[in-house]
């Protein structure tokens, strides 16, 4: 008989994480007497937006950070939301920036990155924070990559020397978890729209990120035998980018969607919004 993977507890790994972080807040209080905050930036009125950054804000509050909600109608420039994101970064009160995406097609989302500082740049979207990351040095990851890292870590999944394969090349997770993953020692390849053979390759892997946006694209019998499954989808239903019943058949470890990825997500938001603090503040 086949045997069913163990499923990766993000809920339970990324709680860990929000209780060192709720007890790092209360020292930066009794040290420094500041309470470190987080600026969430919403164009338009998307109502999954609307959901992650009121979230997000929730997070923050319950562990006694502050949050500063910043919503801006759907027809702001980008010049309007530059002028927003540029006097958040020169607020000395704002420890992390997050601007959630997608922006309103007319806006440069970039440009609107671009302008975070690079210290104030919790979510890990700007070519500052890329090249930190990729070169393995001190700055923010960018957060779904880092998170399956830490939850990948809390489940001892050896990296180093293993083959991982990414399915997907976005700029805020395909190629950043690439990086991570490569700074871990790993050999890794890349996959995306143009890979051929990609089911071919996928049975390679011992360590699988499906990250490609598109329901149960990752099939079972793609699935190396023993092989840990990191699943990033999130598509209408709940359905992650892997066909989770027969992949939990072959992988010795998944996660699953809901409760697997996202929570870890959020968590490394706000653990790196608390380091943002201690940096600024002079205490890490």
């Amino acid at each position: 008989m086949p045997t069913t993977a163990t499923l990766m507890d993000g809920k339970r790994v990324a709680q860990e994480l929000l209780d060192a972080a709720a007890q790092r807040v209360q020292t930066i209080k009794d040290k420094a007497g500041v309470t470190p905050c987080l600026a969430t930036v919403l164009v338009g009125a998307d109502p999954a937006s609307i959901t992650y950054t009121q979230m997000k804000r929730k997070r923050c509050e319950k562990i006694g950070m502050q949050s500063r909600k910043v919503e801006l109608p759907e027809q702001t420039t980008t010049e309007e939301l530059l002028a927003a994101v540029n006097e958040l970064g020169s607020d000395p009160a704002i420890n992390g920036i997050l601007l959630q995406h997608p922006a309103p097609p007319h806006v440069d989302e970039r440009a609107a990155f671009e302008a975070i500082p690079v210290g104030k740049d919790v979510d890990g979207v700007t070519f500052g924070s890329f090249a930190h990351m990729w070169f393995g040095e001190a700055g923010f990851a960018s957060c779904t990559p880092e998170g399956i890292v830490r939850l990948m870590d809390a489940y001892d999944v050896e990296i180093e020397g293993r083959h991982a394969v990414v399915i997907g090349r976005s700029a805020i997770l395909g190629k950043p978890m690439a990086g991570l993953l490569l700074h871990r020692n790993a050999t890794v390849t890349i996959c995306h729209s143009r890979t051929q053979n990609i089911g071919e390759i996928i049975k390679q892997a011992d360590i699988v990120v499906a990250a490609v946006g598109r329901a149960k694209f990752i099939r079972g019998d793609w699935i190396k035998p023993g092989a840990v499954v990191m699943d990033a989808g999130y598509n209408e239903g709940n359905v992650g980018d892997v066909d989770f019943e027969p992949a939990a058949e072959k992988a010795s470890l998944i996660t699953p969607v809901p409760g697997g990825v996202g929570p870890m997500t959020i968590a490394t938001l706000i653990e790196q919004t608390v380091t943002a603090a201690e940096r600024q503040l002079g205490l890490a």
